[in-house]
């Protein structure tokens, strides 16, 4: 498929490591024997409103690949526009949800205009660094997966040329899709690759062999682990299936894409969700560990060491020097001394008769305040139709319950309360479905309407809440009423990568030293967030917390091995 040559990919995203990672990370790919490096391209973290684009920082994609190439690394680029992930609705901006008639991942023009003008954008960046221009990106993948969501190959030649009128013509392109949805996703003259996960590896590549007898064997994506949902137990893999599976591709010829070698972090509010079948809703967690043979701290596994071995056994090469292994460090105790109100925050309401799903009111992430007065006294019960995700409900400010999609919750009993009382639904996007049929239907907060004791609710005050800006938070030591925001400062004399015990924390997110380090949820199973070296400083640090549920006395400590469930390791 790529110069009639056998590849051993491994895939790891820029943008979910601190940009200080993407070097030390990468050698340890080409220390375990990989060829190239796979990356998606999250569009919706280019472009987070329509016609403004951000390539800076972590989000420099053509820095990652520059840095790939100056070790000697080929990259497989996946630019989708779609790409699931398990990242925020499969990479897609969810401004494309106001698009009136919209069609996602289709032909038509509401859904083919901005992805053209995206991946014209994109090409700016990469297409320079196409092997076709001594570059290192060898190959192109064409959408992710599309037969598990259509059919149309009208959407595929137009997404084609597409990325022909992006500057990547020259560069071989190539389809993917689980061996049940082969043809449905593909198209007669470009390659095809197959993603399939441990113990499928005989069958995935029979249903290859099977769809195209003479063309060259590719695993797009062989899943050697797994990904974790917020409430579940933590996912678990057999290694040694996967070391027998690898050994089984390379000696058949067969060129792999391990998914992931680096799965890293979703940091901010990146995380995507699953829905299955009977609409069950299913958050992903902050952690992107995934069980790779790196861990989420750039660290070996046993995992990476049975692949380097099985890698050089396979290719006659012995297995290139190994990078120095990053250290982790464990910070004391600290607590979270000082508090601010929600108040601050709530600026410039948007009046509306109904309640307003969040990209009605040009938001993307984080949360929403809606508010309204119930005009007569007593108690009854309190529903809202198609709840997006997660609400946290206060009478004249003070905390009366939570609903929760995932377990199914649309309705609460509120209790004695006065005539004119203010009601508050505060609603957090928990992460759009970034994967299946449900796709389309990635509205958040109040999408429908409110209702009590039957009679819908009207008149709302609503409030944007994005947690990009909390410079105007008043913090001291009153105690204030959950949802609150919580600060600690803590001093270090010098800095390493650490992970943050949240154990003692409710729901909520971390931000530090003004990055966003992503959702924590006392349910598990991840109880710590991951924190690159980088982003602490030496001297004061400052942590903020903002939580929806009442904390007494919080703190954390900084702690040399992730805790998933109460213990320490993730393996």
């Amino acid at each position: 498929m790529i110069g009639g040559r056998r590849i051993v990919s491994g895939e790891m995203h820029y943008a979910r490591m601190a940009r200080e990672h993407w070097r030390p990370r990468l050698q340890m790919a080409h220390a375990m024997g990989l060829d190239a490096i796979s990356t998606y391209v999250f569009w919706n973290l280019h472009e987070p409103s329509p016609g403004v684009y951000d390539f800076s920082g972590e989000k420099d994609v053509a820095g990652y690949v520059r840095e790939a190439a100056a070790l000697g690394l080929d990259v497989i680029l996946r630019p989708g526009p779609y790409v699931c992930a398990e990242w925020d609705f499969g990479g897609l901006p969810a401004w494309l949800l106001a698009i009136p008639d919209l069609r996602l991942r289709s032909a038509d023009a509401s859904f083919m205009t901005p992805a053209t003008r995206w991946l014209r954008r994109l090409g700016e960046e990469l297409a320079p660094l196409g092997r076709d221009r001594g570059g290192p990106i060898v190959a192109v993948q064409l959408e992710n997966e599309y037969g598990a969501f259509g059919s149309d190959s009208n959407y595929l030649l137009a997404l084609r040329r597409a990325l022909d009128d992006a500057g990547f013509r020259a560069l071989p392109y190539y389809t993917i899709d689980q061996p049940r949805d082969l043809h449905r996703g593909a198209l007669p003259d470009i390659a095809m690759a197959a993603t399939f996960g441990p113990g499928d590896a005989q069958s995935g590549v029979s249903a290859l062999r099977e769809s195209r007898p003479a063309a060259p064997l590719a695993c797009g994506e062989y899943w050697d682990g797994w990904f974790d949902h917020w409430g579940q137990p933590h996912a678990q893999r057999d290694p040694d299936q996967q070391v027998r599976d690898l050994q089984w591709m390379m000696h058949n010829d067969c060129s792999i894409n391990l998914y992931m070698f680096c799965g890293g972090t979703n940091f901010g509010f990146t995380n995507g969700a699953n829905e299955s079948d009977d609409r069950a809703y299913e958050p992903v967690t902050t952690s992107y560990d995934y069980l790779a043979p790196l861990d989420e701290a750039g660290r070996p596994t046993p995992k990476y060491f049975a692949f380097r071995e099985a890698i050089a056994r396979a290719t006659g090469r012995a297995p290139r020097p190994l990078p120095s292994v990053p250290q982790t460090i464990e910070i004391e105790p600290f607590s979270f001394a000082e508090s601010a109100s929600l108040c601050d925050l709530l600026r410039d309401p948007v009046s509306t008769a109904h309640p307003q799903p969040m990209e009605s009111l040009g938001m993307s992430f984080g949360f929403v305040l809606y508010r309204t007065v119930l005009a007569t006294s007593g108690s009854g019960v309190l529903e809202i139709e198609e709840l997006r995700d997660h609400a946290t409900i206060l009478l004249d400010g003070r905390l009366s319950g939570h609903l929760d999609r995932r377990l199914r919750q649309s309705s609460t009993i509120l209790e004695n309360h006065r005539d004119g009382a203010t009601l508050d639904i505060l609603v957090e996007n928990c992460g759009r479905v970034n994967y299946g049929p449900y796709l389309s239907d990635g509205w958040k907060g109040i999408t429908r309407s409110v209702s009590w004791n039957g009679r819908e609710l009207l008149d709302w005050q609503t409030f944007r809440l994005p947690l990009v800006d909390v410079s105007p938070l008043r913090f001291d030591r009153t105690p204030v009423q959950a949802p609150a925001f919580y600060r600690a400062r803590f001093a270090l004399s010098a800095t390493g990568d650490t992970f943050l015990d949240t154990s003692e924390l409710g729901k909520g997110v971390l931000l530090l030293n003004g990055r966003h380090l992503g959702r924590y949820w006392r349910i598990g199973p991840q109880q710590s967030l991951f924190v690159p070296g980088a982003w602490l400083r030496p001297g004061v640090n400052e942590l903020i917390a903002f939580d929806v549920v009442p904390l007494e006395s919080p703190w954390s400590r900084g702690l040399s091995e992730p805790l998933v469930n109460g213990t320490f390791g993730n393996r």
